[in-house]
């Protein structure tokens, strides 16, 4: 039975946020692995945990059932920004690795990017059937994942963005909806700095939200979605940088 237009996109925002809130609260008592690997340091000296990354990629994954593409493009995505928490510094932008690069230092930014990149290229070749379509996919895939970690500077700046460029492509189709919801559900943490989103989560959510952007164009929106993403990558301090000048606190401290 066909459901009606836009039940399907509120029903995978649902299927998303309620995961994410499922797997949030099975987590924080008993967090996987070595519990203090998930506590983070954030922009104001303060400790806080990292599990609602781990929850949105999960919840972002099972609400992308059946698309295999964006569930493995959201896994890889989950699994190079985990490395990076973990084994990360704190240098930031593709520039900085590549220079590290260049140097015969390969950093964990660096192994993120690669891993990254090649995860959009294989969703790209799933995706698409051309190979200008493909590769144009691929870029999209990875560059949103990047756009949205370097974005994540602050608290919620990952979470809004990620809401703010999936609203569009919902016209288009509902897996957007997968990553929407899931950032929807640890928004409110994020902003009130009781979570954050780490690598992990921004690159989980980018990845996904990419892949529903690569799905929903054709050639030319592919081509400019690559463009500017590409624009993005290359003044990704600066991007950074006025991230970090957007002020949400008076927003998420009139909510509370």
């Amino acid at each position: 039975m066909r459901l009606p237009y836009g039940a399907g996109r509120a029903l995978r925002f649902a299927a998303a946020f309620a995961a994410t809130r499922a797997a949030h609260r099975a987590m924080s008592p008993r967090p996987p692995g070595n519990p203090a690997s998930w506590e983070h340091t954030n922009h104001a000296g303060r400790t806080v945990s990292a599990l609602a990354g781990a929850a949105a990629a999960g919840g972002t994954a099972l609400a992308a059932l059946p698309v295999v593409l964006a569930v493995l493009a959201t896994a890889a995505g989950a699994v190079c920004g985990r490395y990076d928490d973990l084994c990360g510094d704190e240098r930031r932008g593709f520039r900085a690795h590549l220079t590290a690069l260049r140097g015969g230092e390969v950093t964990s930014g660096a192994v993120k990017l690669i891993g990254v990149g090649a995860a959009g290229l294989v969703a790209g070749a799933l995706l698409k059937e051309r190979p200008v379509d493909k590769i144009l996919a691929g870029v999209v895939v990875a560059g949103t994942a990047h756009l949205v970690n370097l974005v994540d500077v602050r608290p919620g700046r990952a979470g809004l963005l990620v809401l703010g460029l999936g609203a569009p492509g919902l016209l288009r189709g509902s897996l957007a909806a997968a990553p929407m919801g899931a950032a929807a559900a640890v928004l409110a943490d994020d902003l009130g700095e009781r979570g954050m989103l780490g690598d992990m989560g921004a690159h989980a959510l980018g990845a996904a939200l990419g892949s529903a952007i690569a799905a929903a164009n054709g050639r030319f929106g592919l081509a400019a979605h690559a463009a500017g993403l590409v624009a993005a990558t290359a003044y990704g301090d600066r991007i950074s940088e006025v991230a970090r000048t957007l002020d949400f606190t008076r927003v998420s401290e009139s909510g509370a």
